[in-house]
């Protein structure tokens, strides 16, 4: 019996080990193994600056796209990676839970589809961009076999790069905004944008008031509440913020036209900036930042003209609820029952050593991707769906000359939204709320559909084809101002009185956002009351720590001035402390630090239109944050607030000024060990450009860490950061002769 019981204990033993060593090899075995690109001939140089920005050259465009991929892999192969997983659908391989959100979504959106589906009707010189930078990624990776995380990733090609774009581009405008709380089993919460007249209930039902599909991931925390969809776009479209400035010529006091590009963006991973300057012997010459992932910048200058972005949030997303029939596999249009288009996928999560093959239904109609939970089914249907004209539109931007050639391009609304900021060497400046708008009729049948709120899927009239035109969009171009901003707000705030947009100009079903910034006030207010807007006003407008006491602002300071607390406790002298707040963020107050921790959770409310967070809870856990770590209620806020890259011999610890929501940003952030909060969210790539009549250019660039911000070995792991929170810049070498006066590296690539 015992050798019985021996021969089953080893047999269990035996199969137990086959399966973790089948849950560690399967994923890499089951993936599709990519395709090379096309055979191609490429050759690039790549000189690096005294920051280690390169400086890519090449015969031909798709040369430097060649080296665009060597030199970003050589900084930061790491993430380009995560990047090219996401891309098929194999991020949770890497990832785990977070990654497998991704793929679900990349499933969702059938990312892979819009590109198959689009990618051979690209214009061929931007598809040789992407097949060179695909070349450039699978020759790092053969030549770096060490770097590789995931078995059968490579090689790519231009279509995987493609991929990335359509998986990506519709998180900017606020996608995720709808899919995580419908994933997540939440009441959407979408913006209210203008007042809709009263909706017919022939046309429209209420919004049910909670949506609790299946989570995509079958997870939850210790509260007991499915984690969200991570949005990779920005961590969350919600505080994906930028500010953006363009001064004339005749406002400048100096002659000189100026454009600051001040984006806020994730400090590291999928869209944290790369910057780099492009030239090649077909004309391409221009210095900006991409993201990983891409053979081009996204902003930026070339010798003529310049644009930066701030992301908008006009309503782009519809949502439909279907008449299902019993069995779930049809539902209803216009009288009649369809398929509905059901795919099962498995989403690779990994678990330590493991990956778990988790399957899941992907479903759509002819709406859109369909979302299914305990109330019903859920289609949603999303401007710029199933395009990559986005491929084309920033390449023929990088490379166009004049105003009207660029502003053309523009107009294509192959770019799905994101606002523009623009100035060039002639002295125009604009400012443009572009967003690939649904074109939705006002009325259907002399009534009124809620566009806000949730649509019938049985009525083929509510599902729109095609966008609003360009020129519908709020624009301001030279206004009498001479200046236009942007910090993520409503577009009749842009140009100062007199120069604005009118609201009541814009249909009100396009969506357009009302909210204002606190970083859109200070910014409007400190404009508008400038004679001269020279670079040292520019300066100082950019980087303000103020507040101004209006909106959440003034809702938490009044609520913790209402709070009736008692004489000499923590609590009275924290209200104390906040009621002599002065305002800003910059280090001097006394009560910059506890005003620090109290207002972003106002922030993300008012942003996210969430619920207002109990003052006294928020001010008790403030209070209590400080006590614990610093021994006061009034540490300074440089010793809470840091700048934080790399351990040991390689880690940089420096103070760091401004807040959530103020010019001069400081967003998101971790808790440390140490109760620090390490900035990963906020100012990152910043760039100053001057254009004069009779002189080169100029430009000056700075980054919250370096350019090779995974390579801790690296010289310039985080050799800007010392800059950086000294509200310095570094100067950008357009210029090839001044490039190789200050060279510190200089390489050939080739691909034969």
């Amino acid at each position: 019996m015992r050798k019985w019981l021996a021969r089953g204990g080893f047999a269990l033993l035996a199969l137990v080990l086959a399966v973790l060593v089948g849950l560690m090899v399967w994923e890499p075995l089951a993936a599709d193994r990519g395709t090379p690109p096309p055979k191609g001939t490429y050759q690039a140089e790549i000189i690096r600056d005294e920051f280690g920005v390169p400086h890519i050259y090449g015969k031909t465009d798709a040369d430097v796209a060649y080296g665009v991929a060597i030199a970003h892999s050589e900084d930061d192969f790491s993430t380009l990676q995560d990047v090219a997983a996401m891309t098929r659908g194999r991020y949770g391989a890497i990832a785990g839970e977070d990654g497998a959100q991704v793929d679900y979504l990349y499933h969702l959106l059938d990312a892979r589809g819009t590109a198959q589906r689009n990618y051979a009707s690209v214009p061929a010189d931007t598809r040789a961009l992407f097949e060179a930078y695909a070349a450039g990624m699978n020759d790092f990776a053969t030549q770096n076999p060490g770097e590789v995380k995931l078995d059968r990733l490579f090689p790519l090609d231009g279509e995987d790069i493609a991929t990335g774009f359509a998986l990506r581009q519709p998180l900017f405008f606020g996608l995720g905004n709808t899919i995580g709380p419908l994933v997540a089993g939440e009441k959407l919460n979408r913006e209210q944008g203008p007042p809709i007249p009263q909706k017919s209930p022939n046309i429209d039902e209420p919004a049910p008031e909670s949506v609790r599909p299946a989570p995509p991931i079958a997870h939850t925390q210790a509260s007991g509440r499915t984690r969200p969809l991570p949005l990779h776009a920005g961590e969350n479209a919600a505080f994906a913020g930028s500010n953006a400035f363009a001064i004339a010529p005749e406002k400048s006091g100096d002659g000189v036209t100026r454009l600051v590009s001040n984006s806020h963006q994730p400090w590291r991973g999928g869209v944290a900036w790369y910057e780099l300057v492009v030239e090649s012997g077909e004309g391409w010459h221009y210095a900006g930042a991409n993201f990983p992932g891409s053979p081009f910048p996204f902003l930026g200058h070339n010798e003529h003209l310049g644009w930066t972005n701030t992301v908008n949030q006009p309503d782009m997303v519809d949502v439909y609820r279907l008449e299902m029939s019993d069995d779930g596999s049809q539902y209803r249009l216009d009288g009649e029952w369809r398929d509905l288009e059901t795919r099962t996928v498995t989403l690779p999560v990994r678990f330590g050593p493991v990956v778990l093959p988790v399957r899941r239904d992907i479903l759509r109609s002819v709406h859109g991707p369909v979302i299914a939970n305990d109330n019903g089914h859920f289609a949603i249907r999303y401007g710029g769906m199933d395009s990559l004209g986005a491929l084309d539109a920033y390449y023929r931007m990088n490379k166009a000359t004049s105003f009207a050639e660029w502003e053309a391009i523009l107009a294509r609304l192959d770019v799905p939204s994101t606002n523009f900021i623009y100035a060039d060497e002639a002295g125009n400046i604009g400012y443009y709320y572009n967003a690939a708008i649904p074109d939705r009729p006002a009325t259907i049948a002399g009534k009124r559909p809620d566009w806000r709120g949730i649509l019938p899927g049985n009525d083929s009239a509510l599902i729109w084809n095609g966008t609003v035109d360009f020129e519908a969009l709020p624009q301001v171009v030279n206004p009498a101002s001479g200046w236009v901003f942007n910090a993520n707000n409503r577009p009749d705030n842009a140009a100062g009185p007199g120069s604005d947009v009118t609201f009541t100009d814009f249909a009100p079903e396009m969506g357009i956002e009302l909210r204002d910034t606190n970083r859109a006030r200070r910014a409007a207010r400190l404009m508008a009351e400038a004679d001269v807007i020279d670079r040292e006003t520019l300066e100082r407008i950019k980087y303000d720590t103020g507040y101004d006491r209006s909106g959440y602002v003034a809702d938490m300071l009044d609520a913790v001035a209402a709070l009736d607390l008692k004489d000499g406790s923590r609590l009275a002298q924290a209200q104390a402390l906040l009621n002599g707040w002065d305002l800003f963020a910059d280090n001097v107050g006394r009560g910059d630090a506890l005003a620090l921790l109290m207002i972003r959770p106002y922030m993300g409310a008012d942003y996210q239109n969430g619920t207002i967070p109990d003052v006294r809870e928020e001010l008790q856990r403030s209070a209590d944050h400080l006590m614990e770590h610093f021994g006061r209620l009034d540490p300074p806020m440089s010793k809470l607030l840091r700048l934080r890259q790399g351990s040991g011999d390689n880690r940089v610890d420096l103070p760091l000024d401004g807040g959530s929501d103020t010019l001069r940003a400081s967003t998101l952030w971790d808790v440390d060990d140490d109760g620090r909060l390490s900035v990963r969210h906020g100012d990152s790539f910043i760039q100053f450009v001057e254009w004069k009549d009779g002189e080169l250019l100029k430009s000056e660039s700075i980054q919250p860490y370096g350019a090779a911000t995974t390579r801790p070995n690296s010289l310039h792991y985080a050799d800007q950061a010392s800059l950086f929170v000294q509200h310095k810049l570094k100067p950008v070498r357009f210029y090839r002769a001044d490039v190789l006066k200050n060279a510190v590296s200089r390489k050939i690539v080739r691909h034969r």
